[in-house]
């Protein structure tokens, strides 16, 4: 379904809300899809160049998110832009305003963060693999520092990193003294095998998971499923389920995994956030944006609104910021 023939959604048209991340696909395809239902997105981002600050949207420049008054500065744009509610799409900034709910609500805007300890776990790829370990959710086996008695072939990337930044795939030990050095805290794992999926998810806040949309990874760039199709296992389910309880997980977030044609879904990573290839899910006729914002303004979700339907194939570009650039703005 084009975005322009979806229908409008009454009870938010007219909606201010302000986004985050607008120099990212996910926040593009969220003040897009805001649009579609009717909603007025107000885009947001620290960089002046973010393709999604000149979509046509009202649009407002925020700090990075490691500044002292982000918190303060982001309520205050709400504020200022007669919000009802922010949708954050960055893990950076949900880090800083997680616990801050109630603080924005006495502003008049709603909110709906993850928790601190739940967004820090899927930030730090160290913390999140002794996390599962404990939890008996299945993931690779990971190592600190160093392989040790890790089995290969393996998979090296950084403690603290984003998307196929200093990742690498090792298959010869030799190799490892030399990426070791390069890749900043190295995180060593043993490389699962089997097909990779990327599930988008929302999560009501007592931790019962409303939908998920999973979708096969069939083309990434930068790490970001830029090429996917949906698909339908009571396995995602499960780990879906399982990973919700072991990190204390609500809201929206994405899970990237391996699945075997036997045996559990397993996962790799978690991102307490809108993803990049969020519009494959939302071609297949799942409503995430629109119930995340109903569950954020204190609305009922509909959980049946978040079916996607099976075998959608969508490729997502990126036009916005090379048009932009060709422009010279």
């Amino acid at each position: 379904m084009n975005p322009t023939d979806r229908p409008t959604a009454p009870d938010l048209a007219g909606r201010r809300v302000l986004v985050t991340g607008c120099g990212g696909p996910a926040g593009v395809a969220v003040v897009e899809e805001l649009a579609a239902l009717g909603a007025v997105p107000v885009a947001a981002d620290c960089d002046p160049y973010a393709a999604g600050l000149h979509l046509g949207h009202p649009a407002v420049l925020l700090p990075f998110a490691d500044a002292p008054d982000y918190p303060r500065r982001l309520l205050a744009a709400a504020v200022a832009q007669r919000c009802a509610a922010v949708v954050v799409t960055v893990s950076e900034e949900l880090l800083r305003v997680a616990g801050l709910e109630a603080e924005f609500a006495a502003q008049g805007v709603a909110a709906w963060f993850p928790a601190e300890q739940a967004v820090a776990a899927c930030l730090d790829k160290w913390a999140f693999a002794e996390r599962i370990e404990a939890a008996g959710v299945a993931g690779p086996r990971s190592a600190l520092g160093a392989p040790g008695e890790l089995p290969g072939p393996w998979i090296v990337k950084p403690r603290f990193g984003r998307g196929s930044r200093d990742v690498y795939p090792v298959d010869d030990p030799a190799d490892f003294p030399t990426l070791l050095r390069r890749v900043p805290e190295p995180l060593v794992q043993t490389r699962l095998t089997g097909r990779e999926f990327t599930a988008d998810c929302l999560i009501d806040r007592d931790g019962t998971v409303l939908g998920s949309v999973p979708r096969w990874r069939s083309q990434t760039r930068a790490g970001i499923s830029t090429r996917g199709t949906t698909f339908t296992d009571a396995r995602i389910d499960v780990l879906v389920a399982e990973l919700a309880a072991a990190l204390g997980l609500t809201g929206v977030c994405n899970v990237q995994g391996f699945l075997d044609e036997e045996g559990p879904a397993r996962v790799v990573e978690v991102n307490p956030r809108f993803s990049g290839g969020l519009p494959i899910s939302l071609a297949a006729g799942a409503d995430l944006v629109g119930q995340f914002l109903r569950g954020t303004l204190g609305l009922p979700v509909r959980p049946d609104a978040l079916r996607g339907r099976d075998g959608v194939t969508t490729v997502r570009w990126f036009a916005q910021r090379e048009a932009l650039v060709a422009a010279g703005r």
